[in-house]
């Protein structure tokens, strides 16, 4: 409340945005309230990009104030350099902890309990429409720039609802939830508005996911249930079995994000007694689409047959839909053997991206979504996702652009063509590799392809290797046939 005071004495009026590149903290917890629940809108923004995609996303959704933590600090001062709307940057911090910055002076610097601390702690909540937007999340930007998914108060509280439903995830007042999953990646995949609304305390990791750091606040704090994506799952599994801890208060493990591995299901309930639940969705969804939730009469005879079924996303909730189509859009069986194009839609589904018509194609008649995610569904309504439509590559539960990085290679003067495709990887489940065809008589070299990727994308996003190749297959239309490189390539092992 007096976080939300403070808002409202700055100016901010209704569905304004504040923007938000912070960790997940109790600071970051009280923006979410402050900002939605006064008719603010809540923008969330991946401090993991790079500062061009920073500026970008500031600039498209208009934010007029920023709060960051303190340790994001150096990339905000690089992207602030574009900044168009920007009157102010709260940095999430004390006055003894302010640091100075290298911010143009137009934009003022703020230190959050200053900013907080001489309002009063009543306010009243006004009574908004539900159909008033309340936060804010861009996707990675798997083609082109990154695209806004505006969510309101009517789909944020629904989608909380599905949540907690009982063959989802959910909570109850005897929990302890431990979000993983970033703040700012689709909103903790709802865990802020469904935790409160049924009491559950929230553990917040901060920026240290290790599996030390997680280990040791699970068992501190007794954490219950706790989500995330596969990478940050195997990192404290392998924790675990170097150290000989023990997680004994954690009961479930909701993975997404990334396609589970079987290891993980059968590591975390076999040897530390966790069950593990694959979920799927995406920032369009809120996320929430699918969980996978045993169904009545489907006893499984062997431990095999149990992790079996543990492998697909699962079923869908109530209050979303989902199925599949052929390429003329037309409806496919579900018989666990047909694939299709997988269309969603729903209570918590976006109809457009937030001012942006590039991808209207992908909204279609009825209210269906095109996911771009290739699947099969069985007769138990069951959906397992088979493959991508787009060949974007995604590695530790982000997304990576192979379109940004091809461009950026085939910007070396000795390179003709470039191609960037995935191989598996066992902690990031996939990395990017980059397949170049060099100009007639010219030998580029290794070090100087990947040197071109540094300052231009995060580091994470750069290609782990590079492949020379004297001819890059092409279709008639002149695209590249990636399908004939994966299974060239595909299979190449990261030296």
């Amino acid at each position: 409340k007096k976080l939300a005071n403070a808002f409202k004495s700055f100016g901010l009026r209704e569905s304004d945005r504040v923007g938000t590149l912070a960790w997940n903290g109790y600071r970051h917890l009280e923006i979410y309230y402050a900002t939605s629940s006064s008719g603010l809108v809540c923008h969330t923004i991946n401090p993991r990009l790079h500062p061009d995609q920073v500026s970008y996303i500031v600039n498209h959704a208009k934010d007029q104030v920023l709060c960051i933590d303190l340790n994001i600090l150096p990339l905000v001062e690089k992207a602030s350099k574009n900044f168009e709307a920007v009157k102010a940057i709260i940095i999430m911090t004390d006055n003894k902890n302010m640091v100075q910055t290298n911010i143009k002076d137009d934009i003022e610097i703020i230190c959050y309990e200053d900013f907080i601390n001489d309002h009063s702690d009543q306010f009243d909540w006004p009574l908004l429409d539900e159909k008033t937007a309340s936060s804010l999340c861009y996707t990675s930007g798997t083609t082109g720039n990154p695209k806004g998914v505006l969510y309101s108060h009517r789909s944020t509280v629904l989608h909380a609802y599905g949540m907690n439903l009982k063959d989802v995830v959910p909570y109850g007042v005897k929990d302890v939830v431990l979000p993983v999953v970033p703040m700012f990646h689709v909103n903790a995949w709802g865990t802020p508005y469904a935790a409160p609304m049924c009491g559950t305390k929230i553990v917040f990791p901060g920026a240290k996911l290790d599996g030390e750091n997680l280990t040791n606040l699970m068992n501190d704090e007794k954490v219950t249930i706790s989500l995330g994506v596969p990478t940050i799952w195997l990192l404290l599994l392998n924790y675990l079995r170097d150290s000989g801890k023990k997680i004994d208060t954690v009961k479930r493990l909701i993975i997404g994000g990334s396609s589970c591995p079987r290891t993980l299901f059968e590591g975390f309930e076999d040897e530390f007694g966790a069950e593990v639940i694959h979920a799927w969705g995406m920032t369009e969804m809120s996320p929430l689409g699918t969980v996978n939730m045993p169904s009545l009469g489907e006893e499984p005879k062997d431990r095999t047959e149990y992790y079996d079924q543990k492998l697909p996303q699962g079923r869908t909730i109530f209050g979303h839909q989902m199925k599949l189509v052929d390429d003329d859009g037309n409806d496919l069986p579900e018989d666990g053997i047909t694939q299709g194009r997988l269309l969603s839609r729903g209570f918590w589904v976006l109809k457009e991206y937030f001012e942006d018509s590039s991808e209207k194609d992908r909204f279609l008649d009825d209210g269906w979504f095109d996911t771009g995610d290739v699947a099969k569904i069985d007769q138990n309504g069951f959906m397992t996702i088979t493959d991508r439509t787009k060949d974007i590559i995604k590695s530790g539960g982000e997304w990576i652009s192979s379109i940004d990085l091809e461009n950026i290679c085939v910007g070396h003067p000795e390179v003709a063509n470039a191609a960037v495709i995935s191989v598996p990887h066992e902690k990031w489940e996939e990395r990017p590799i980059v397949i170049v065809q060099p100009m007639p008589g010219k030998s580029p070299v290794k070090e100087e392809i990947l040197e071109m990727y540094n300052g231009r994308v995060s580091k994470w996003m750069i290609p782990d290797d590079v492949i020379f190749t004297d001819n890059i297959p092409l279709g008639a239309t002149g695209k590249i046939l990636k399908n004939k490189l994966r299974d060239q390539f595909g299979g190449h092992k990261i030296s």
